[in-house]
Protein backbone atom coordinates (compact mmCIF):
# COMPACT_ATOMS: atom_id res chain seq x y z
CA UNK A 1 0.00 0.00 0.00
CA UNK A 2 2.87 2.59 0.69
CA UNK A 3 3.64 2.10 -3.48
CA UNK A 4 0.27 2.62 -4.47
CA UNK A 5 -0.37 6.06 -6.45
CA UNK A 6 -4.12 6.09 -4.94
CA UNK A 7 -4.49 7.55 -2.00
CA UNK A 8 -7.24 5.75 -0.48
CA UNK A 9 -4.76 3.05 -0.05
CA UNK A 10 -2.31 4.87 1.41
CA UNK A 11 -4.62 5.85 4.26
CA UNK A 12 -5.60 2.05 4.57
CA UNK A 13 -2.08 1.40 5.04
CA UNK A 14 -1.20 3.83 7.81
CA UNK A 15 -4.57 3.08 9.48
CA UNK A 16 -3.61 -0.74 9.43
CA UNK A 17 0.00 0.28 9.95
CA UNK A 18 -1.18 2.52 13.17
CA UNK A 19 -3.37 -0.47 14.91
CA UNK A 20 -1.31 -3.26 13.70
CA UNK A 21 -0.36 -4.45 17.48
CA UNK A 22 -4.52 -3.96 18.65
CA UNK A 23 -5.71 -6.13 15.22
CA UNK A 24 -2.92 -9.11 16.08
CA UNK A 25 -3.98 -8.84 19.74
CA UNK A 26 -7.95 -9.49 18.68
CA UNK A 27 -6.48 -12.93 17.07
CA UNK A 28 -4.75 -13.54 20.30
CA UNK A 29 -6.90 -13.05 22.90
CA UNK A 30 -10.18 -13.47 21.03
CA UNK A 31 -11.72 -9.89 22.48
CA UNK A 32 -13.91 -7.97 20.74
CA UNK A 33 -15.97 -4.44 22.02
CA UNK A 34 -18.68 -5.71 20.41
CA UNK A 35 -20.34 -6.01 24.13
CA UNK A 36 -19.56 -2.53 24.73
CA UNK A 37 -20.91 -1.31 21.29
CA UNK A 38 -23.91 -3.00 22.02
CA UNK A 39 -23.86 -1.21 25.31
CA UNK A 40 -23.41 1.93 23.65
CA UNK A 41 -26.25 1.68 21.32
CA UNK A 42 -28.96 1.29 24.45
CA UNK A 43 -27.53 3.97 26.47
CA UNK A 44 -27.96 6.19 23.43
CA UNK A 45 -31.80 4.51 22.22
CA UNK A 46 -32.94 5.48 26.22
CA UNK A 47 -31.47 9.06 26.07
CA UNK A 48 -33.29 9.54 22.44
CA UNK A 49 -36.10 8.10 24.33
CA UNK A 50 -36.32 10.03 27.23
CA UNK A 51 -35.12 13.46 24.59
CA UNK A 52 -32.37 14.12 27.60
CA UNK A 53 -32.21 13.69 31.19
CA UNK A 54 -31.91 16.33 34.34
CA UNK A 55 -29.25 15.35 35.83
CA UNK A 56 -25.55 12.71 34.42
CA UNK A 57 -26.72 10.36 37.76
CA UNK A 58 -30.09 10.10 36.39
CA UNK A 59 -28.51 8.71 32.62
CA UNK A 60 -26.24 6.34 34.90
CA UNK A 61 -28.95 4.93 36.93
CA UNK A 62 -31.01 4.27 34.10
CA UNK A 63 -28.02 3.05 31.53
CA UNK A 64 -27.21 0.43 34.88
CA UNK A 65 -30.26 -1.05 34.51
CA UNK A 66 -31.54 -1.21 30.78
CA UNK A 67 -27.57 -2.71 31.20
CA UNK A 68 -27.87 -5.07 33.57
CA UNK A 69 -30.50 -7.63 32.00
CA UNK A 70 -32.05 -7.77 35.45
CA UNK A 71 -34.79 -10.41 35.03
CA UNK A 72 -36.80 -9.55 38.10
CA UNK A 73 -37.92 -5.98 37.05
CA UNK A 74 -41.80 -5.87 35.60
CA UNK A 75 -41.96 -5.48 32.24
CA UNK A 76 -43.71 -1.93 32.10
CA UNK A 77 -43.51 -0.55 35.98
CA UNK A 78 -45.72 2.32 35.16
CA UNK A 79 -48.61 0.08 34.80
CA UNK A 80 -50.35 -0.95 37.26
CA UNK A 81 -52.17 -4.39 37.92
CA UNK A 82 -55.48 -4.24 38.20
CA UNK A 83 -57.38 -4.25 41.66
CA UNK A 84 -59.18 -7.09 42.75
CA UNK A 85 -62.37 -6.60 44.31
Amino acid sequence: ARRCRLTPFKKLGATIRDHLTGILRHFDTGLSNGQVEAFNAQIQAAKARAKGYRTDANLIAISYLLCAKLRHLPRHPWLHAPHQT
